[in-house]
C-alpha cells in the first residue's frame, strides 16, 4: 500500500510541475493583425509545448493591447497556450 501511495504522490508532483512550466517562447513574424477579431496571423517557428511544427496560423491575443504593438512583417518572439480551448498569444515581444 505503501508504494501505491509513494507511486500517486510523484505522479501528482511530475503534473503539478508541468503545469506550472512556463510555455516555451517562439520566434515569428507577423502576416496580418486582425483588430477587429483580435487576432494574429503568425509564420512561427516549431511550438514544442504545444507540439506543432513550424507554420502559418491564426492566433487569438490574450490582450488586445498586443494588436497595436506589431503590424505585418514585424519580426517577433511570443509564447502561445490554449486557453479555452483556443490558440492564444499569452506574451508578444519584438524581435528587432
Amino acid at each position: 500500500m505503501n508504494l501505491i501511495r509513494t507511486a500517486a504522490a510523484i505522479v501528482l508532483v511530475a503534473c503539478s510541475t508541468a503545469a506550472l512550466a512556463a510555455p516555451a517562447v517562439a520566434d515569428g513574424e507577423i502576416r496580418k493583425v486582425d483588430k477587429d477579431a483580435a487576432k494574429l496571423t503568425i509564420r512561427h517557428g516549431e511550438l514544442k509545448d504545444l507540439g506543432m511544427p513550424a507554420m502559418t496560423m491564426v492566433f487569438r491575443v490574450q490582450d488586445k493591447a498586443m494588436l497595436g504593438q506589431v503590424e505585418a512583417g514585424d519580426k517577433v518572439r511570443f509564447t502561445a497556450a490554449k486557453v479555452d480551448g483556443v490558440l492564444t498569444v499569452t506574451t508578444l515581444e519584438s524581435a528587432k
